[in-house]
């Protein structure tokens, strides 16, 4: 009979299960600050990217004409509920998420992915033009060395 009267005692003492929910036993979340270029939520085929409208008080529309042409389109803010931004007021793209003179674009991945690939292609030129500049100087008596454009990642003292 005593082995009863324990086990009811024991019940008593139990805390509710409400009180041990993760709710309750979770740290703090620390604050940290918002971005000040909120992300879009993204979208399958899209790329996103802010535009320069203006730099320092003055209009850049060169900048913006040249991305327009280049397949980017600027993004409605109805269609971003979730960025929740008071748009720039004297804004030449009204209804239009921009914010401190960036205006948001979107581009179908193609285009960006074409884009990337060509300014990649830019750049392995211009690299290789300047090895060819600095070969030209070798002479076989002093040879120079071939520049290394291979990265290495290594760990502790291994080779």
């Amino acid at each position: 009979m005593e082995e009863d009267v324990l086990v009811g005692e024991e019940s008593q003492d139990r805390k509710p299960r409400d009180l041990e929910s993760r709710n309750n036993t979770a740290r703090e979340q620390q604050w940290s600050p918002p971005p000040i270029l909120p992300d879009p939520t993204p979208q399958p085929g899209w790329v996103f990217r802010y535009i320069r409208t203006s730099m320092t008080g003055q209009s850049d529309a060169t900048n913006v004409s040249q991305r327009f042409r280049e397949g980017w389109e600027p993004c409605k803010i109805e269609d971003h509920p979730e960025l929740e931004i008071i748009p720039d007021h004297d804004s030449r793209f009204p209804g239009c998420v921009e914010i401190g003179g960036l205006l948001l674009c979107k581009a179908p991945n193609e285009v960006a992915e074409a884009r990337q690939r060509y300014y990649e292609n830019v750049a392995a030129q211009q690299m290789q033009s300047v090895d060819n500049s600095y070969m030209k100087e070798n002479d076989p008596r002093m040879p120079l060395l071939k520049p290394d454009r291979k990265t290495r990642v290594t760990f502790g003292r291994g080779s």
